[in-house]
């Protein structure tokens, strides 16, 4: 296809060009001429074209926004939040920490880029826009558009930019944070900005839309990556968000510091707004980020269940958001190596909404040099170093096994098999492998120390029962690199909703389903490609794992988890379908993020019902669930 064809000229003379000015051509100047011939006979106005001479621009020039790119009021408190959501649909977005920035589209060619500036003035970034892969140069649209997001740094890139400034004789950036700002500020080595990454959030043209969420899917359908998008209409389903935002925060591959919640009915937009400051109908919801500075002790490598070795600093205790802090999460290799970090340095750490404290940056550095472990503190054998991680590729290292089969049992819910008891039973070499866990006998089980037969047979039962698992759980279970319980129900809403149709996902498949871009979506395929020999495994042993039925998505129940323990009176199928049918959505085993526990007793001594009663997740009868339809 011609915009196709297009797309990748684009890409490959921005590469070439950026190549060139580094001194690291890869093509002759007669081969790169083609590729310009090419693009210009395909589209002579393409402003790829116009981007020649020197990666030099004398200054950044001053332009005005046609629409002022207000800020955003804010909160850092739940309650406020839920008095602004009242009983509106929202839609919520990660708020990505990097630079705001606007795209000005005409005729479907970018035609200007501009930093957000002081709202009413930004900074013409036009020619560093172009070596941004995430800006598309040119869209399928007519007439003038503008698309506002935010540029970024992932993590990956930050380590390869770091490596690149220092090769080039420049100073090391000093956080991810603050590299957006000092590239796009930038006169001189502009092709940098090739380091960076864009996510849309707005769209503004004369078009006529009556949802929020329909200008987010325009904005897909023209090409733009976007943050992940949930639409909520209920409290529960915003608390669930919100705890998801904390743990991308420590796991995620770029930063963000809160997330956006937005009216999704846009007739509230006309009615509530603007201040001179921030539109009333969107608003900002922060962690609260304490900071303290503190001493590296030692630096510990743990092992984890695909063999990447993640670094902890062990540090002097501090006092963080009340809590006494002396574990910080260096999250990989590329960090440790990059900032050189080794026990003495002076560092400053953060800990933003009681979640798990990580490292900001060097205070002072401690005399010494820089180590890092070249064999695995578990096996022994040779690490591998990769990009920023630094890896154990060991298939039998007695660790990665270990997380393996503790991540099953977790995620599975089988319940009093503690890592205490799994490491007894893998050192009698009663358990090597996950499927080990459904071979257990009793006479196996009573082997293990301070374990009778009243709780041989509890374990027992426990196991057995996971042979029933839902796909969403089945997947996390046997522990598929990137997704979350969260993404597979995405996956599973999209028709996906059996272990065969899983298996048969294709790369073009996973990229229409919503929070799948092409590195996440490949990163799935390969991982459950990998994992087909375990699933075999676990099929033959006994394990059942049921297609899920797909939730209309619509009705008095949307947002909402169901959990079900004891008889019900038209059966627990028809009540399954029931609840589906009006918007829920079924889940086998109760946790935190469960809205309702539906059962006729009273009182019970069913794991469910304990389990809830401690969660504090409401109990209903049935006769109260059909109520909640019928009102």
């Amino acid at each position: 296809m011609k915009a196709n064809r297009i797309q990748e000229l684009e890409r490959l003379i921005l590469t070439h060009k950026e190549l060139y000015y580094r001194g690291k051509a890869e093509v002759s100047d007669e081969a790169y001429d083609k590729l310009e011939d090419e693009l210009k006979k395909l589209d002579p106005q393409n402003p790829v074209l116009k981007l020649v001479g020197h990666m030099q621009i004398d200054s950044n020039v001053k332009v005005a926004h046609q629409k002022k790119m207000l800020s955003l009021d804010k909160t850092y408190d739940d309650k406020e939040l839920f008095k602004w959501v009242g009983k509106e649909d929202v839609i919520s977005v990660f708020k990505i920490d990097g630079s705001s920035c606007s795209l000005i589209y005409k005729d479907g060619h970018l035609s200007m880029a501009k930093t957000r500036g002081d709202g009413q003035y930004g900074e013409n970034i036009t020619k560093k826009a172009m070596f941004i892969s995430d800006i598309p140069k040119w869209i399928p649209n007519k007439g003038e558009v503008e698309i506002r997001g935010e540029i970024f740094c992932v993590e990956i890139n930050f380590f390869h930019l770091s490596k690149e400034m220092e090769k080039m004789g420049l100073e090391k950036p000093s956080s991810q944070r603050n590299i957006v700002a000092g590239l796009l500020g930038r006169k001189e080595n502009i092709q940098l900005a090739s380091f960076l990454s864009f996510k849309a959030f707005d769209l503004i043209s004369d078009e006529k839309y009556s949802k929020e969420k329909d200008k987010l899917d325009e904005l897909k359908r023209l090409g733009f990556d976007l943050p992940e998008v949930e639409i909520h209409s209920n409290k529960e389903s915003i608390e669930k968000r919100i705890q998801e935002a904390k743990e991308f925060m420590v796991k995620g591959d770029y930063l963000v510091d809160g997330l956006v919640f937005i009216y999704n009915d846009l007739k509230l937009h006309a009615e509530l707004g603007e201040t001179s400051h921030h539109p009333k109908y969107k608003i900002a919801f922060k962690f609260a980020g304490d900071t303290k500075v503190t001493t590296i002790n030692e630096i510990e490598w743990g092992v984890s269940r695909n063999g990447t070795l993640t670094p902890v600093a062990i540090v002097a205790p501090v006092e963080l958001s009340g809590a006494m802090i002396s574990r910080v999460t260096l999250h990989n290799f590329g960090l440790v190596q990059n900032f050189e970090l080794k026990a003495g340095d002076k560092i400053e750490i953060i800990r933003s909404g009681e979640v798990i404290p990580k490292f900001l940056g060097i205070v002072e550095k401690a005399p010494g040099q820089f180590i890092y472990p070249t064999k695995c503190p578990s096996c022994e054998k040779k690490l591998v170093v990769q990009d920023i991680w630094l890896y154990c590729e060991n298939e039998k290292c007695p660790t990665k096994i270990k997380e393996e089969i503790l991540n099953y049992i977790q995620k599975s819910g089988i319940d009093d098999l503690s890592d205490k008891r799994l490491d007894e039973m893998m050192s009698k070499g009663l358990v090597e492998e996950i499927p080990d866990l459904y071979k257990l006998g009793m006479n196996d089980l009573l082997t293990l120390e301070k374990v009778k037969e009243k709780l041989a047979t509890k374990i027992y039962d426990n196991i057995q029962k996971s042979k029933e698992q839902s796909l969403a759980k089945f997947i996390s279970a046997i522990g598929v690199e990137g997704v979350s319980i969260t993404k597979s129900e995405k996956i599973i809403a999209q028709g996906y909703n059996s272990l065969d149709k899983i298996l048969s996902l294709t790369m073009d498949k996973m990229q229409n389903i919503e929070g799948f871009a092409e590195k996440s979506s490949q990163s799935f395929l390969d991982s459950i490609k990998k994992k087909e020999p375990l699933i075999h495994k676990l099929l033959k042993l006994g394990v059942h794992v049921k297609a899920d039925e797909i939730s209309s998505g619509e009705g008095p129940l949307k947002g909402y988890k169901f959990c079900i323990t004891g008889e019900l009176s038209m059966g627990r199928t028809e009540f399954e379908k029931l609840i589906k049918g009006n918007g829920g959505v079924m889940v086998t085993s109760v946790s935190k993020n469960t809205s309702y526990l539906i059962t006729n007793e009273t009182d019970s001594s069913s794991s469910k019902f304990v389990k809830a009663k401690d969660l504090g997740i409401p109990i209903i009868s049935e006769n109260e669930l059909l109520k909640m339809i019928e009102g």
